[in-house]
């Protein structure tokens, strides 16, 4: 009799949504590649939410691929104000050393997209995602 009302009980309740962890690098100044990482990050949102599960993205940009997230000057960067609207589990890490390094050549602060935040650097950034079971992909 416990068994049947405990089967019941399981099957009357929802599963439990499982939480999943991603990390995305860019370090291409390459639209094609910026794009790719967009598509992978939506398309990994989709695959969660039809499953019931959730999904947490950070997609960290250095090297060239801070171009990414350069105000006036990304070529994905209605894209990134959109997703950021629509997924409120991503976000937009920016490298602080590249931002700086960009910064000394040009004279003057680089202006990034609304979205983006500076971490300290990308690369110790993805290290420490992966170290927290982040699941890493590179486009």
């Amino acid at each position: 009799m416990k068994r049947a009302i405990l089967a019941a009980v399981l099957a009357a309740s929802p599963a439990l949504a499982e939480t999943h962890y991603l990390a995305i690098h860019v370090d291409e100044n390459d639209p094609q590649v910026m794009n790719m990482a967009l598509n992978n990050a939506q398309n990994v949102a989709s695959y969660y939410a039809e499953q019931g599960d959730d999904v947490v993205i950070e997609l960290v940009a250095y090297g060239p691929g801070l171009n990414m997230l350069v105000k006036d000057k990304s070529p994905v960067a209605d894209r990134i104000a959109t997703m950021s609207l629509e997924m409120p589990n991503i976000r937009f890490d920016a490298c602080g050393n590249t931002h700086a390094a960009m910064s000394a050549k040009a004279g003057h602060d680089i202006e990034l997209v609304d979205e983006a935040e500076i971490v300290p650097s990308g690369v110790v950034k993805l290290m420490e995602l992966q170290k927290q079971g982040y699941a890493y992909v590179r486009p």
